[in-house]
């Protein structure tokens, strides 16, 4: 792996990534098969939001590395059975080793799915919500390199979803933490100008058919 411009790195397959990306092998196939794709399933936007959430003092490398005993331990983040999980099942997933066991994360995790059951009721899903809050263009940098990136820790609409989802009583969702959902899910495209990631990203956003609301925008 050699380091190409800054923010960049060439892996010994050939293909130039964000350095990030090109980390470990645990981030090398995250970077590439998923990060920054476009999601509008409402199962994995759940998930990704309660784990960033999970991520709070951690790396996201050590969550990732959970993410499987994450699923298990949460039904797939089916928001719809999370929502009965009873303070026994929290004393049992506090028991669970293969996962972070915060009891104020895990009992986030509960609520949110609550107030998740209350937002696709009133929106038809959780990607028509989440979706209303992608950054109009002209928000976005000419340019999308590190320095770019790292100056957007948070941004106008990753406060705005923020002070939103806290308004309907989700947990755990300051604008960093939303800021990089926003990311992961695809909401902008944050692979630095160069990665090989970044045009198959840009193709995805441009054919998706972005999922429309039945209730009212924030």
């Amino acid at each position: 792996m050699s380091e190409i411009a800054d923010g960049l790195v060439r892996g010994e397959d050939g293909l130039v990534r964000c350095s990030w990306g090109a980390s470990t092998p645990d981030y090398v196939s995250y970077h590439d098969r998923e990060w920054g794709t476009p999601v509008t399933r409402d199962r994995r936007l759940f998930e990704k939001i309660c784990l960033e959430g999970f991520q709070d003092g951690l790396s996201w490398i050590t969550i990732l590395r959970k993410r499987h005993a994450f699923r298990r331990a949460f039904d797939g983040f089916d928001f719809q059975k999370v929502a009965r999980y009873d303070r026994r099942r929290v004393t049992a997933l506090l028991q669970d080793a293969g996962i972070v066991r915060h009891q104020g994360k895990i009992e986030s995790v509960i609520h949110n799915a609550k107030r998740a059951l209350e937002m696709r009721d009133e929106f038809g899903s959780l990607a028509a919500f989440f979706w209303g809050f992608e950054p109009e263009p002209s928000a976005r940098p000419r340019r999308v390199t590190r320095a770019a990136v790292m100056a957007m820790a948070t941004t106008p609409d990753s406060i705005r979803l923020g002070k939103e989802l806290k308004r309907r009583g989700w947990t755990f969702v300051g604008p960093t933490t939303v800021y990089a959902f926003m990311q992961a899910m695809g909401l902008v495209n944050d692979h630095f100008e160069g990665c090989h990631a970044r045009p198959v990203v840009e193709r995805a956003r441009a054919a998706l058919t972005r999922p429309k609301r039945r209730g009212r925008t924030p």
